[in-house]
């Protein structure tokens, strides 16, 4: 079995935001790390070379392949942010209505700016997201 790229790592939060070139996406950096503190109440860490994640949580899928992850992170990437907050619980297309403007993909929440979006609304996608991976994996790491 292969294994999983994306791994907790030492790496410094700190210097690889400081190291994000647009001071418009860094200080989105901040305010989201703030928010995902503030929802998680843990601090970020690196999960690989590009992701800035909130607590973790272990998963097995029924193949028989289990790892390791950040049950909710971000990564400031050249044409987007990309926010993992997308976990398929009940109420997360209604509240990606109300976000405002973004894009989405099968766990990945995309946006240009904390500005298109409703922050209230992101904070309860978030927190949302959280609670229901914890009752999926309710023995997390």
């Amino acid at each position: 079995m292969t294994e999983a790229k994306t791994k907790l790592t030492e790496r410094s939060v700190d210097s690889f935001i400081a190291a994000v070139e647009d001071d418009k996406v860094r200080a989105d950096c901040y305010a989201i790390i703030n928010l995902m503190e503030k929802v998680t109440g843990e601090k970020p860490r690196m999960w690989g070379p590009a992701i800035v994640g909130f607590d973790k949580y272990t998963y097995k899928y029924e193949s028989g392949r289990s790892g390791e992850i950040c049950m909710t992170g971000f990564s400031p990437r050249k044409a987007n942010i990309t926010l993992y907050v997308l976990a398929g619980f009940p109420a997360q297309a209604e509240l990606l209505q109300k976000l405002g403007k973004h894009k989405s993909g099968k766990g990945c929440l995309y946006i240009k700016k904390l500005d298109d979006v409703d922050i209230n609304v992101l904070e309860s996608l978030i927190r949302e997201s959280i609670r229901f991976l914890k009752e999926k994996h309710p023995n997390q790491v």
